[in-house]
């Protein structure tokens, strides 16, 4: 590959979240199951509660991730929440949809059917990114499902997005993946890894050699997939196409809708969502509080559950004063 086609490949890489934190820290205690709805399988990961009758807790990730990029969080918080992260269709361990509909509005709606049919709501629910994107419009069009709403570096429209973040965007260009393909098409699973940890993590020097390895076996799994690209692609055309909506359906404005206590969580380094919209996500999400990690990422509840946990505890802690 030439020094220009390596060039053009960095720039044009898709946002792939390593599929866990340190895998000494995660994944022990964990239950992977799989839920059938009505022309949708979702593989549901869950982690026992600490204790008998804490609320429910249900966790959305991003484009290119899985259930598994809650599991640091889960166990921080299984003292305070009983918690399940969902695979979204096409994702992780869940197969696509019958439908094949990858828009934010369809994973919305397989977000809301398993919690209608699980009967866990209202819960707490935290979504990551485009996951974030998601929560948000599940808590403004059912607000009955949730509880409190916590947005890790939520994927809602940039008027002007950070170069580093292009990339994402061009996924929804017919042939970019094709384009990429090729492009890097000599690249070994590793070098894919540590490529996408570059792009997530506000230190990728921080991921320990053994996750980079339960990292890299994850994407190796992923790419065998015969849905995966399809299933990124079609999911960045989805938050593409969210962005260009106006009216009731947009984000912003369905932020505005959101009735539950939300915490906003942002990091200092994060090459995807700008730090910047920190401060207009505090304005428009009516009941708000945020949490800024300086050093963290884009995935902070992975590179800092600690933190999140200590600003969840406390926005709970809070939300039940008042309600009491």
């Amino acid at each position: 590959m030439s020094s220009t086609e390596q060039s053009d490949a960095h720039a044009a890489a898709p946002i792939e979240v390593p599929p866990t934190g340190p895998s000494s820290r995660a994944g022990e205690g964990e239950t992977l199951r799989s839920v059938s709805l009505p022309g949708l399988t979702l593989a549901v990961r869950g982690r026992p509660a600490t204790r008998a009758g804490l609320p429910p807790a249900l966790y959305v990730h991003g484009l290119g991730g899985s259930s598994q990029n809650w599991s640091l969080l889960m166990r921080e918080l299984a003292d305070t929440v009983d918690g399940e992260a969902v695979d979204l269709p096409g994702f992780g361990h869940s197969p696509p949809p019958d439908d094949g509909n990858y828009s934010i509005s369809g994973h919305a709606r397989a977000v809301i059917r398993h919690l209608d049919a699980s009967a866990r709501g209202p819960v707490h629910l935290f979504g990551n990114s485009m996951g974030g994107a998601i929560a948000t419009r599940v808590a403004a069009v059912r607000p009955d499902l949730v509880r409190t709403l916590t947005l890790v570096s939520p994927a809602l429209p940039e008027l002007r997005p950070q170069r580093t973040a292009i990339p994402t965007a061009l996924l929804a260009v017919p042939g970019a993946v094709a384009l990429y393909e090729r492009l890097t098409r000599h690249w070994t699973a590793e070098r894919r890894t540590r490529e996408v940890l570059a792009l997530c993590y506000g230190d990728p020097a921080s991921v320990s050699a053994e996750d980079l390895e339960v990292a890299v076996a994850e994407y190796e799994r992923r790419l065998a997939l015969p849905y995966f690209w399809d299933a990124l692609t079609r999911s960045a055309r989805g938050i593409v196409n969210a962005y260009t909506l106006g009216g009731q359906h947009a984000l912003w404005r369905q932020a505005e809708r959101v009735l539950a206590p939300t915490l906003l969580v942002y990091g200092g380094r994060d090459k995807l969502v700008a730090f910047r919209m920190a401060r207009k996500a505090s304005a428009v999400f009516r009941d708000s509080r945020l949490l800024a990690l300086p050093e963290a990422g884009h995935v902070a509840m992975m590179e800092q559950p600690e933190a999140v946990a200590g600003a969840f505890r406390e926005l709970l802690r809070d939300t039940e004063t008042v309600r009491g």
